[in-house]
């Protein structure tokens, strides 16, 4: 019994190293890449860029930033052909971490040189939003 409770802690601790490690990184990463932007800026310079909502359908749906586009990040690999690589892209989602990964791999796997994401998540958004209706 004590042997299966040891390899559980350590399972649990592995698991703790493991996600505090992959947060520190991407927020490591995100800092070094200087692609924050906050809600003023987003919506000011916007009407350049192409607008990327990383959150998964039915959450667009639901609302998003006007003039957004619904590319969920899970989807991201399938669906990066949808963007030009000579604009800007604008990401947000629900979680800044999810927006550092997709900046990244469309920095390193497709080339893309100016990905900005917003510094808040969509939650925190005060701009125009849009509801998507469905008949």
């Amino acid at each position: 019994m004590q042997v299966l409770n040891a390899v559980l802690y350590v399972i649990v601790i592995g698991f703790l190293i493991y996600w505090v490690g992959s947060w520190l990184y991407f927020w490591f990463k995100g800092r070094q890449m200087h692609g924050a932007i906050d809600q003023k800026t987003f919506e000011e310079t916007m009407r350049k860029a192409q607008i990327v909502d990383l959150r998964e359908k039915n959450a667009f749906d639901a609302k998003h930033i006007l003039g957004a586009r619904s590319l969920p990040y899970t989807q991201l690999k399938y669906n990066e052909g949808e963007l030009r690589p000579d604009l800007p892209v604008y990401l947000y989602g629900d979680n800044k971490n999810m927006c550092v990964r997709a900046a990244l791999k469309l920095q390193k796997k497709w080339g893309f040189t100016d990905v900005k994401w917003l510094e808040d998540r969509f939650s925190d958004w005060e701009g125009k939003t849009k509801k998507t209706t469905k008949i």
